[in-house]
């Protein structure tokens, strides 16, 4: 059972898609932390490991802040409770697959990135400008906000069936969750962290709008750090379909198709049965497709 979950894991990080790769290492991560709390003199709660845990955390004291400049980037992938990491990672599920479906797998890491950056900026202005108190902020709420309004600014009128409620147009839904980081800070209800969240979130609708009006995507620097062929940051928009009449180009195409269709296929078998499943015809499949 273990090796295939671990199966399933490495599968998930070697084939699946963006979304699914940050929640298991924002997921990893808190496991690893919770262990390491459990197994502190003093449990949680104890000193020990609160310095532990405010060492990758994002401080609002700039002296600090200068001694520890990782965790501008750590920062966004630690969390204080299950509550936090559940719902930070459901609603980073949910609007990440619409995002990258419709926009690309390969823009959902920037954006993120971005997103948790903007928020951390947003943060410290709150903790030195407004109301100077030195705490810490931790989670990847405001990453998750980008890619939620950024997802409204792309497809307003994409319905999403929620419990209870019905169809529900993605512009309302993103509407709701912007206001209420509003409210909270009017009632200073983690009024550093809702500052955080509004940051990602004008972040994530400042990205489509320039994208859409400029044609260029100002993020695509960030991603080509981690692609093989990073593309050229420009924004070309749906592409164009080519007629091919030479006989040769039509032979190329359709084996390029059945390729396609075979990848497809396989990548559907991983999702219902497991990497495990796989048998080494498709693994190697896989691994050439991978390096094209």
């Amino acid at each position: 059972m273990i090796d295939s979950l671990l199966e399933d894991i490495k599968g998930q990080f070697r084939y699946g898609n963006m979304i699914m790769k940050l929640i298991l290492i924002n997921v990893f991560i808190f496991i690893v932390f919770t262990f390491v709390g459990v197994f502190t003199p003093g449990g949680m709660s104890s000193e020990a490991f609160v310095n532990i845990k405010h060492f990758f955390a994002l401080s609002g004291d700039l002296s600090v802040l200068l001694k520890r400049p990782w965790t501008i980037i750590t920062h966004m992938f630690l969390h204080a409770g299950f509550g936090h990491i559940f719902w930070n990672m459901l609603i980073l599920y949910w609007f990440g697959r619409i995002f990258g479906d419709l926009l690309g797998d390969q823009k959902v890491l920037p954006l993120y990135f971005a997103g948790g950056l903007a928020g951390a900026i947003f943060y410290l202005l709150f903790a030195n400008l407004i109301s100077p108190y030195g705490g810490i902020a931790m989670g990847a709420s405001a990453a998750v906000m980008a890619i939620v309004v950024a997802s409204g600014f792309i497809a307003p009128q994409y319905q999403i069936h929620m419990l209870f409620l019905g169809p529900i147009k993605l512009m309302y839904i993103v509407a709701a969750l912007f206001f209420f980081d509003l409210v909270m800070i009017g009632q200073n209800n983690n009024t550093g962290g809702h500052f955080a969240h509004l940051g990602g979130a004008l972040l994530g609708g400042f990205y489509i709008a320039y994208m859409h009006r400029s044609g260029i995507d100002f993020l695509a620097g960030i991603g080509s750090i981690f692609e093989k062929n990073p593309e050229k940051p420009k924004y070309r928009g749906p592409a164009k379909v080519v007629k091919m009449h030479s006989p040769s180009r039509s032979s190329n195409k359709h084996q390029n198709e059945t390729s396609e269709e075979t990848v497809d296929r396989i990548l559907e078998k991983i999702k219902i049965s497991g990497v495990s499943s796989l048998s080494k015809e498709e693994k190697d499949v896989l691994d050439r497709a991978s390096k094209e």
